[in-house]
């Protein structure tokens, strides 16, 4: 029975070892392919939130590490910078706005360094179907009322939804998630106004975000 035992022993470890290196192959293998593919979706996602002509740079090769408060909390956030003939014109952030309904909501806002925002889009959320989940493009367009809007200085009060005076409708029986995407969004704009100084101390991304 000892005998038996450890054949079956053997077995299930030449097994296991066979499945470890089958699968290490088959990742090493696909790995490019899903790089590829993450590659092009980001990419898709600049396009819809950076108009193409304002710069002439590889955004995705520019990644930098930002930490400030005014980006929803204390951790590093990726910042994609937009330049034209070298200049730095733009960039896109990934923000958070903390108080969400249903907790945080990461969004990607892209804007110039004068106050002027070109696009926003939710990367993540819980908020309630039907209700809060209206932040998504693929179900509402409402997101997409940021693009073109500038704001002035932090005293700005259009920036804020309509039932707190501001510009930006807030949904029915939802205002919790619109307010706190408003935020974010205008707390995200007012910071990209104080970076150009800065842009040449930022730590590129993949030194210490992974």
């Amino acid at each position: 029975m000892f005998d038996t035992m450890r054949r079956h022993g053997t077995t299930l470890a030449l097994f296991a070892a066979l499945t470890t290196g089958l699968t290490a192959v088959v990742y090493h293998l696909t790995r490019p392919t899903i790089n590829d593919q993450a590659a092009q979706q980001q990419k898709a996602l600049f396009d819809q939130v950076i108009p193409t002509d304002i710069y002439d740079n590889h955004m995705q090769r520019e990644c930098y590490l930002i930490t400030d408060p005014a980006l929803g909390n204390v951790g590093p956030h990726r910042l994609y910078l937009a330049r034209k003939d070298g200049e730095p014109v733009a960039a896109a952030i990934e923000t958070t706005a903390p108080d969400g309904y249903s907790g945080a909501i990461q969004i990607l806002v892209a804007a110039d360094f004068h106050g002027k925002v070109y696009g926003t889009r939710v990367l993540e959320h819980h908020e309630t179907p039907g209700l809060g989940d209206k932040i998504e493009v693929r179900i509402s367009d409402w997101i997409k009322h940021f693009a073109q809007q500038s704001i002035d200085g932090p005293n700005d009060r259009r920036w804020a939804v309509k039932k707190d005076g501001g510009m930006f409708d807030q949904f029915t029986g939802a205002t919790i998630t619109p307010r706190a995407v408003v935020n974010a969004v205008r707390r995200t704009t007012l910071l990209m106004e104080s970076l150009p100084p800065k842009l040449a101390t930022l730590p590129p991304c993949g030194a210490s975000d992974e």
